[in-house]
């Protein structure tokens, strides 16, 4: 038997991991009963199922801001999920917790988002109102349950209940948008509030850094407008002369990451003493969010989000491809519900099991790339028209 195998590192977290953290040894298990990994534990095990899946390729073609032709550089779905794990692992280890629980949860975070962002979100939840809605954690969990077909033995991906636990409580600002704290939301452990605000923390600075990129944020309005911002910049022109402006968005960006790095952590440090949290029962147990921005972060973090609600996210430039986007999904929604027997086999077999036909319809568009609902898109309506 090699020496670093599931039971090394299984008592390496009891060792070195903090008492309220989340121990791989002690999960609440799968909901299919499946034989131990002799080398990963069950959480690392978790990790590579969810990397390997086809949802998770996938989101290298579906939007974050800027839909995947528009530039080579800008944030996909993929490349923000890759981003929050490395911010939710740096987190978690600041605080003595379960980094692979945190990068399972972090890489799985965003399986369910549709096509175009929030934007098809909005356009699913729109034609699925009488029906239940759409909404995109909740059809995360519908993917590595259901979706992910893969196993002879189950259906899904089979994860651990932690996981599971993480993304149906997997909440940021975005949804609420209102209300950066969200004090609403209750999480089932410390490891899943890392991965909330490791989203939220993530998006915020390179949803600005790609706002700048584009042209549609200015760097001088930025120091006028955002306290944020401001800070950065006067820090790094004290630290280095002759920045050019790639240089200077950079360093910002960075000075910003860290700064909420280190407010996040040390505030959730202080709360962990405060509610005295000594066992994973105390987290549980626990009805106030531990792992969160500290009051006065919160305030210009809530400031930053309003800026870039109304400078960006809002912008012609954005919005345009956004209305394009949700018009493509609606008319496909429609066409395939109308015509039915124009879905993949598996779709016609789900809906001959009794799956009803708009959920069926809904959770093949949301599996969809940017890319291919333009190119499915085009198939069906461009060949109409020219047979009509």
């Amino acid at each position: 038997m090699a020496k670093y195998d599931r039971l090394y590192f299984e008592n390496l977290e009891k060792k070195s991991l903090a008492p309220y953290a989340v121990l791989s040894k002690r999960s609440k298990g799968r909901q299919y009963q499946e034989e131990l990994d002799p080398f990963r534990t069950a959480f690392q095990r978790d990790r590579d199922r969810i990397i390997h899946s086809k949802a998770f390729r996938r989101l290298k073609h579906k939007t974050q801001v800027f839909v995947i032709f528009e530039g080579d550089h800008f944030r996909t779905r993929l490349t923000h999920t890759l981003e929050v794990a490395q911010i939710a692992r740096h987190i978690a280890r600041m605080l003595g917790l379960n980094e692979d629980l945190v990068e399972s949860i972090a890489l799985a975070h965003d399986l369910g988002h549709t096509p175009f962002g929030h934007a098809g979100e909005a356009q699913l939840d729109e034609l699925l109102k009488d029906v239940g809605g759409f909404e995109h954690n909740l059809q995360s969990r519908r993917i590595v349950e259901l979706l992910e077909n893969k196993y002879p033995s189950f259906p899904g991906l089979n994860l651990s209940q932690e996981v599971i636990e993480g993304l149906l409580k997997h909440f940021t600002p975005f949804d609420h948008s209102d209300d950066a704290s969200a004090e609403e939301i209750i999480h089932p452990s410390l490891e899943a509030q890392v991965v909330n605000l490791a989203d939220q923390l993530a998006y915020l600075n390179h949803d600005l850094d790609d706002g700048i990129s584009s042209g549609i944020l200015n760097m001088d309005e930025l120091v006028a407008k955002v306290d944020l911002w401001r800070e950065a910049q006067i820090s790094n022109e004290f630290k280095y002369q002759n920045l050019n402006a790639t240089q200077t968005r950079f360093l910002n960006v960075r000075y910003l990451i860290n700064l909420m790095v280190n407010d996040v952590t040390a505030n959730a440090q202080r709360k962990i003493q405060e509610n005295n949290l000594q066992t994973l029962e105390d987290v549980y147990l626990c009805n106030e969010r531990i792992v969160d921005f500290s009051p006065q972060m919160k305030k210009r973090i809530v400031f930053l989000q309003r800026f870039l609600h109304n400078q960006f996210y809002n912008d012609y430039r954005v919005l345009r491809m956004m209305v394009k986007g949700k018009r493509f999904i609606n008319e496909l929604f429609v066409h395939f519900n109308k015509y039915p027997q124009l879905l993949p086999p598996n779709e016609h077999q789900r809906i001959r099991e009794g799956e009803t036909q708009e959920r069926v319809i809904a959770d093949y568009l949301s599996t969809m790339t940017d890319n291919y609902v333009i190119e499915e898109h085009k198939r069906i309506f461009e060949l109409d028209k020219e047979l009509s």
